[in-house]
């Protein structure tokens, strides 16, 4: 198709994209909204974007959204079996929490785990909660100090997790191993955000004891013991977990294989835990069906960068910004792009990585940073302004942790932003 605007022009749908997720479009609206612009604007006819569309089912984006609710699909056989209740009783009994700061430490790591596994940061969260309130919450642990928890640590979850979306999406762009996103993204900006989040919940407690804490309602739940199904559940959920992880790293499974672990799983955790063959598949169904519309978002995603670069868009941004780029160098072009990416590309993570990636690879390969290098600039813009802005995650984190305390999430993300941005700094500089 012959576009009918000059390149550059193709930047205009992705700031419709932008301004409409800013404005609080849903980011499947705003998907959309850029999607239609960027078909006009490309010349597309209504088949060629029915085709488009089509051809958006096979790409890697949609593989990415089944991952996502694969992920949802065995949250909920986990929550009917009553397997993450017992997971959860595990950890915090092994760490002995009798005190604000182990619970610190606790629910970190419990959040941690349990994003790592499922591949969702609010669908782990919100799992987790109703058996990890009464826990902490018996020793004095205050709302605002969980909910600054699960929002730090359990981000972390989603950077180190083997089949976590954002990860299959580094590994994807980056074309590096596991192993080394891990080394070069996932770890240091993990152990970062790590450090931050457990002072920045001793600070909170601190601050927020005797002004918040949980009522009577909360005190009890689901803390007490799981029944010999719920326990079953959980060892053949941990066993699962584990044995598909470690094989599908040995054989290089990638993306792909996550469907896999997450399917085998669900079946294999609900068989343990007392299901039915028909209530595993209702159970998983309806997790999945939870967030069919990410599917859909990455599935239009596809197509709307498609015909931005078949405009030649990516390349006329490379050509202009190749004289500014020379000149500050490649420390200065890595600040600038992370920084945009960040700042500038709202919405879905996975989506933000393709953007940032086709819209800057050009002057990567032209200044010869390492992908060792530029996999950070892609975590760390996809990631981060979930922490620089309050959005849906701070807010639903807020909400899982029945907090109404926003300004110790909001203090907590800007610390972690600050922090995390002068990692990028001290990278910069070391290119």
């Amino acid at each position: 198709m012959k576009p009918l605007v000059p390149p550059m022009f193709g930047i205009i749908p992705l700031l419709v994209y932008i301004v409409m997720t800013f404005a609080g479009f849903h980011p499947l609206v705003a998907t959309v909204g850029g999607l239609v612009l960027a078909a006009v604007f490309s010349g597309q006819t209504l088949l060629s974007t029915a085709q488009a569309i089509q051809a958006g089912l096979g790409s890697f984006l949609a593989l990415v959204g089944l991952i996502i609710m694969f992920g949802g699909g065995l949250g909920e056989v986990l929550r009917r079996t009553g397997a993450a209740g017992v997971m959860v009783r595990w950890i915090m009994r092994r760490l002995r929490v009798d005190t604000p700061g182990k619970a610190v430490v606790g629910s970190m790591f419990t959040s941690f785990v349990m994003v790592a596994a499922l591949g969702t940061l609010a669908g782990a969260n919100s799992m987790i909660a109703p058996v990890l309130i009464p826990i902490v919450a018996a020793v004095g642990l205050t709302p605002s100090t969980l909910s600054v928890i699960l929002h730090g640590a359990g981000a972390t979850g989603l950077f180190l997790g083997p089949f976590t979306p954002p990860m299959v999406t580094l590994m994807k762009f980056s074309g590096l191993s596991y192993g080394q996103v891990v080394l070069y993204a996932g770890l240091p900006m993990s152990v970062v955000m790590w450090l931050v989040t457990y002072f920045m919940a001793r600070w909170v407690q601190r601050r927020t004891a005797g002004k918040y804490a949980y009522g009577p309602e909360d005190m009890g739940g689901d803390a007490g013991d799981a029944n010999p199904r719920a326990k079953r559940a959980a060892i053949g959920f941990a066993i699962t977990m584990v044995t598909l992880i470690a094989y599908g790293i040995a054989i290089k499974g990638g993306a792909t294989f996550a469907l896999m672990v997450m399917l085998l799983s669900g079946i294999i955790t609900g068989l343990v835990g007392g299901l039915r063959t028909v209530e595993i598949t209702e159970a998983f169904a309806a997790g999945a069906g939870r967030l069919v519309w990410l599917f859909f978002l990455f599935v239009l995603f596809d197509p709307f960068t498609r015909f931005i670069g078949d405009m030649g868009t990516y390349k006329a941004i490379t050509d202009a910004l190749a004289p500014a780029a020379a000149h500050a160098g490649r420390a200065g072009f890595y600040l600038i792009a992370a920084l945009v990416g960040m700042l500038g590309i709202p919405g879905a993570a996975v989506a933000q990585v393709k953007v940032v990636h086709e819209m800057f690879s050009g002057l990567v390969a032209q200044l010869g940073i390492p992908m060792t290098a530029w996999v950070l600039v892609l975590l760390y813009a996809s990631q981060l302004d979930f922490f620089a802005v309050p959005t849906g995650d701070m807010i639903g984190e807020m909400g899982i942790a029945r907090s109404k305390d926003l300004r110790s999430l909001i203090l907590n993300g800007f610390a972690i932003t600050a922090a995390a941005t002068l990692v990028m700094v001290i990278r910069a500089l070391t290119l």
